[in-house]
């Protein structure tokens, strides 16, 4: 992600020597994202990512490695920890938490098509079913309340326009009801940049650092509002219907499902906007750092409220492919 810890050459041997993984020969700083700080590193052993954990405390971390070597041992493409000598999975760099992944092959797209959509709906059902077994849970921590205090420390610094929006929704989610909803293991940030393609095939899921127990269809509408979506806010009616039939093949929904569908989209809007609106007003220093334009999911929140009643239907048991290949989406 961002690189906001700097290394050297020799802290890097130094903090390697801890593994059985070979010499250094080669690496380089990540400069997408905004969370961690990460590296490509080569050795005389394989390919690496490095990651060095500026926000998550080392007490945290275990969840999120373990999840991923379980996940990887259960045929999810995912990068699977490195351990150290001592048999550890995390270490630390410089005063920082910090671990070795695999490097999954691929790169992410910026473009992608139904295929690339339906192979990403596949595997995320099959992450949600294979989490059904993993023995730990945690509280998403961009959830509800972290809204409301965001929001908090963000109305201030807003037009009125958008603290508006923000007030409005804020009080729609909390009028909603979830308890109904299937929930368990979700990724909560599966976007375009956090999976890797070689051509048409999945290589695999990264950056599991947002990983947490929560509603399994929110994870769902994270990853739609991402992969299916247009450029001024709309779903993709064919890319969408790829994601959603895909998944559907594997994990298929219930009606309570369904039915939340829209306000699970809206959420899922909602902590996205709030998240850049956050790092545009309140900026770490790093050395190469990346904020993502809010206005993508303030577009995004809106076409999902002026939606309701017509995104419902996007789910194959309920929604006919129409002839014309593929639409927008749009109130009217």
């Amino acid at each position: 992600m961002s690189v906001y810890t700097s290394i050297s050459k020799g802290e890097l041997e130094e903090f390697l020597a801890g593994y059985s993984i070979g010499e250094l020969r080669k690496f380089a700083g990540i400069t997408s994202g905004i969370e961690n700080t990460n590296y490509y590193v080569t050795t005389s052993g394989g390919e690496y990512v490095l990651t060095i954990f500026e926000k998550l405390p080392a007490t945290e971390l275990p969840f999120f490695l373990d999840l991923m070597a379980y996940l990887a041992e259960h045929r999810i493409p995912c990068a699977h920890p490195a351990r150290n000598k001592a048999g550890n999975y995390l270490g630390e760099l410089k005063g920082k938490p910090a671990a070795l992944v695999q490097r999954l092959p691929g790169r992410s797209l910026d473009h992608p098509k139904p295929i690339h959509c339906a192979a990403v709906g596949e595997v995320l059902a099959r992450l949600h079913l294979a989490g059904q077994g993993f023995p730990q849970s945690r509280e998403n921590d961009r959830g509800p309340r972290w809204w409301k205090q965001t929001a908090g420390a963000l109305f201030e610094r807003l037009s009125s326009e958008d603290a508006a929006l923000l007030k409005e929704e804020l009080h729609f989610q909390s009028r909603y009801r979830s308890f109904d909803l299937p929930r368990g293991i979700v990724h909560a940030d599966l976007f375009r940049d956090n999976v890797l393609f070689e051509g048409d095939k999945l290589g695999g899921l990264i950056d599991f650092y947002y990983a947490c127990t929560d509603i399994l269809l929110f994870d769902v509408a994270v990853t739609a509002n991402d992969w299916c979506n247009a450029a001024d806010g709309a779903l993709d009616e064919r890319l969408t219907r790829s994601l959603l039939k895909a998944y559907q093949n594997i994990r298929p929904i219930t009606a309570v499902e369904r039915d939340a569908w829209p306000a699970m989209l809206r959420a899922a809007a909602l902590r996205f906007w709030l998240s850049r609106l956050y790092d545009m007003h309140f900026p770490r220093p790093g050395e190469i750092t990346h904020t993502k334009d809010p206005e993508v999911f303030k577009r995004i929140l809106i076409n999902r409220i002026d939606n309701e009643y017509y995104i419902r239907d996007l789910w194959p048991e309920t929604f006919a492919q129409k002839p014309g290949g593929s639409k927008k989406l749009e109130h009217g």
